[in-house]
Protein backbone atom coordinates (compact mmCIF):
# COMPACT_ATOMS: atom_id res chain seq x y z
CA UNK A 1 0.00 0.00 0.00
CA UNK A 2 1.01 3.47 -0.91
CA UNK A 3 2.64 5.01 2.65
CA UNK A 4 0.10 8.95 1.42
CA UNK A 5 -2.63 6.44 1.28
CA UNK A 6 -2.16 5.22 4.73
CA UNK A 7 -1.49 8.12 6.24
CA UNK A 8 -4.97 9.22 4.46
CA UNK A 9 -6.74 6.08 6.27
CA UNK A 10 -5.25 6.71 10.28
CA UNK A 11 -6.70 10.22 10.07
CA UNK A 12 -2.86 11.73 10.81
CA UNK A 13 -2.95 13.61 6.86
CA UNK A 14 -2.80 17.38 6.51
CA UNK A 15 -3.84 16.30 2.82
CA UNK A 16 -7.76 17.04 2.06
CA UNK A 17 -9.97 18.28 0.10
CA UNK A 18 -11.63 21.54 -0.62
CA UNK A 19 -15.24 21.91 -2.53
CA UNK A 20 -14.95 18.38 -3.15
CA UNK A 21 -11.87 17.99 -4.86
CA UNK A 22 -9.28 15.91 -3.38
CA UNK A 23 -5.54 16.13 -4.10
CA UNK A 24 -4.03 13.86 -6.83
CA UNK A 25 -0.56 12.30 -5.92
CA UNK A 26 1.06 9.99 -7.60
CA UNK A 27 2.46 6.67 -5.75
CA UNK A 28 5.88 7.38 -6.26
CA UNK A 29 5.67 11.05 -5.12
CA UNK A 30 7.19 12.07 -1.57
CA UNK A 31 4.51 14.01 0.77
CA UNK A 32 5.80 14.49 4.02
CA UNK A 33 3.68 14.18 6.69
CA UNK A 34 3.17 17.89 8.05
CA UNK A 35 2.66 19.38 4.82
CA UNK A 36 -0.56 20.92 4.03
CA UNK A 37 -1.88 20.03 0.76
CA UNK A 38 -6.02 21.22 0.00
CA UNK A 39 -7.91 20.84 -3.17
CA UNK A 40 -6.57 21.15 -6.62
CA UNK A 41 -3.04 19.78 -6.14
CA UNK A 42 -1.73 17.55 -8.86
CA UNK A 43 1.80 16.24 -7.43
CA UNK A 44 3.31 14.48 -10.20
CA UNK A 45 5.86 11.34 -10.15
CA UNK A 46 8.40 11.29 -8.03
CA UNK A 47 7.76 15.19 -7.00
CA UNK A 48 8.77 15.94 -3.24
CA UNK A 49 7.06 18.00 -0.65
CA UNK A 50 8.71 18.74 2.39
CA UNK A 51 8.11 19.45 5.88
CA UNK A 52 5.62 22.48 7.18
CA UNK A 53 4.90 23.32 3.30
CA UNK A 54 1.29 24.35 1.86
CA UNK A 55 -0.14 23.84 -1.22
CA UNK A 56 -3.61 25.36 -1.19
CA UNK A 57 -5.92 24.61 -4.36
CA UNK A 58 -8.70 25.99 -2.74
CA UNK A 59 -9.64 28.50 -6.07
CA UNK A 60 -7.36 27.53 -8.54
CA UNK A 61 -5.08 24.59 -9.38
CA UNK A 62 -1.68 23.60 -8.37
CA UNK A 63 0.98 21.41 -10.34
CA UNK A 64 4.17 19.83 -8.70
CA UNK A 65 5.59 18.46 -11.92
CA UNK A 66 7.47 15.20 -12.97
CA UNK A 67 10.70 15.66 -10.07
CA UNK A 68 9.98 18.78 -8.79
CA UNK A 69 10.41 19.74 -5.41
CA UNK A 70 8.93 21.83 -2.65
CA UNK A 71 11.41 22.64 0.15
CA UNK A 72 10.25 23.14 3.97
CA UNK A 73 8.25 25.69 5.05
CA UNK A 74 7.21 26.74 1.33
CA UNK A 75 3.78 27.95 0.11
CA UNK A 76 2.30 27.64 -3.16
CA UNK A 77 -1.09 29.06 -4.18
CA UNK A 78 -3.44 30.12 -6.81
CA UNK A 79 -3.10 28.93 -10.41
CA UNK A 80 0.70 27.47 -10.07
CA UNK A 81 2.37 25.66 -11.85
CA UNK A 82 5.91 23.91 -11.30
CA UNK A 83 7.37 22.61 -14.38
CA UNK A 84 9.47 19.29 -14.41
CA UNK A 85 12.33 19.02 -12.02
CA UNK A 86 12.03 22.26 -11.01
CA UNK A 87 12.49 23.55 -7.29
CA UNK A 88 11.09 25.98 -4.84
CA UNK A 89 13.63 26.57 -2.09
CA UNK A 90 13.06 27.32 1.82
CA UNK A 91 10.31 29.65 3.16
CA UNK A 92 9.81 30.59 -0.67
CA UNK A 93 6.29 31.78 -1.99
CA UNK A 94 5.23 31.40 -5.07
CA UNK A 95 1.46 32.75 -5.74
CA UNK A 96 -0.38 32.47 -9.53
CA UNK A 97 3.18 31.83 -11.40
CA UNK A 98 5.05 29.14 -13.17
CA UNK A 99 8.38 28.09 -12.19
CA UNK A 100 9.37 26.22 -15.89
CA UNK A 101 11.54 23.06 -16.03
CA UNK A 102 14.81 22.77 -13.80
CA UNK A 103 14.71 26.63 -12.81
CA UNK A 104 15.45 27.57 -8.93
CA UNK A 105 13.69 29.39 -6.90
CA UNK A 106 15.88 30.62 -4.27
CA UNK A 107 15.32 30.21 -0.10
CA UNK A 108 12.52 32.87 1.11
CA UNK A 109 12.27 34.52 -2.43
CA UNK A 110 8.88 35.44 -3.65
CA UNK A 111 7.78 34.97 -7.02
CA UNK A 112 4.48 36.91 -7.71
CA UNK A 113 1.29 36.42 -9.90
CA UNK A 114 1.49 35.78 -13.83
CA UNK A 115 5.28 35.80 -13.40
CA UNK A 116 6.98 32.88 -15.06
CA UNK A 117 10.46 31.97 -14.34
CA UNK A 118 12.36 30.58 -17.34
CA UNK A 119 13.93 27.04 -17.80
CA UNK A 120 17.18 26.66 -16.05
CA UNK A 121 16.87 29.70 -14.27
CA UNK A 122 17.82 31.09 -11.07
CA UNK A 123 16.00 33.37 -8.85
CA UNK A 124 18.40 34.28 -6.05
CA UNK A 125 17.21 34.17 -2.21
CA UNK A 126 15.31 36.78 -0.63
CA UNK A 127 14.61 37.75 -4.02
CA UNK A 128 10.60 39.08 -5.39
CA UNK A 129 9.59 38.56 -9.00
CA UNK A 130 7.12 40.85 -8.96
CA UNK A 131 3.59 40.27 -10.83
CA UNK A 132 4.15 39.72 -15.05
CA UNK A 133 7.22 39.50 -14.77
CA UNK A 134 9.58 36.94 -17.24
CA UNK A 135 12.76 35.36 -15.98
CA UNK A 136 14.71 34.57 -18.97
CA UNK A 137 15.57 31.08 -19.55
CA UNK A 138 19.21 30.77 -18.30
CA UNK A 139 19.40 33.60 -15.85
CA UNK A 140 19.94 34.49 -12.70
CA UNK A 141 17.42 37.30 -11.04
CA UNK A 142 18.12 39.14 -7.93
CA UNK A 143 16.96 41.92 -6.00
CA UNK A 144 13.25 43.13 -4.91
CA UNK A 145 12.18 43.83 -7.99
CA UNK A 146 13.90 41.01 -9.27
CA UNK A 147 16.31 41.72 -12.36
CA UNK A 148 18.20 39.72 -14.86
CA UNK A 149 21.84 39.67 -13.15
CA UNK A 150 24.05 37.19 -15.29
CA UNK A 151 23.20 34.21 -17.78
CA UNK A 152 24.31 31.20 -15.93
CA UNK A 153 25.13 27.11 -16.49
CA UNK A 154 25.81 25.46 -13.77
CA UNK A 155 25.07 21.70 -14.09
CA UNK A 156 24.88 21.73 -10.58
CA UNK A 157 22.14 23.77 -9.87
CA UNK A 158 20.32 21.70 -12.53
CA UNK A 159 20.42 19.13 -10.86
CA UNK A 160 18.89 20.32 -7.42
CA UNK A 161 15.66 18.47 -8.30
CA UNK A 162 17.64 14.96 -9.22
CA UNK A 163 19.36 15.13 -5.61
CA UNK A 164 15.88 15.85 -4.02
CA UNK A 165 14.28 13.23 -6.08
CA UNK A 166 17.19 10.64 -4.45
CA UNK A 167 16.69 12.65 -0.77
CA UNK A 168 12.60 11.96 -0.74
CA UNK A 169 13.11 8.18 -1.74
CA UNK A 170 15.70 8.40 1.55
CA UNK A 171 13.29 9.94 3.55
CA UNK A 172 10.43 7.57 2.61
CA UNK A 173 12.56 4.83 3.69
CA UNK A 174 14.19 5.57 6.25
CA UNK A 175 12.16 7.88 8.03
CA UNK A 176 9.81 7.12 11.06
CA UNK A 177 7.51 9.00 12.71
CA UNK A 178 7.90 7.98 16.51
CA UNK A 179 4.95 9.88 18.21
Amino acid sequence: MNIFKAILETGTSMIRTFDGTEPQIADSAYVDDTAVVIGDVIIEDEASIWPNTTLRGDHCSIVVGEGANVQDNAVLHEDTVLEPYSTVGHSAIVHDATVAERALVGMNAVVLDAAHVGEGAVVAAGSVVTEGTEIPPSTLAVGAPAEPKAEIDDPELEATADRYVEYAKEHAEMSERLH
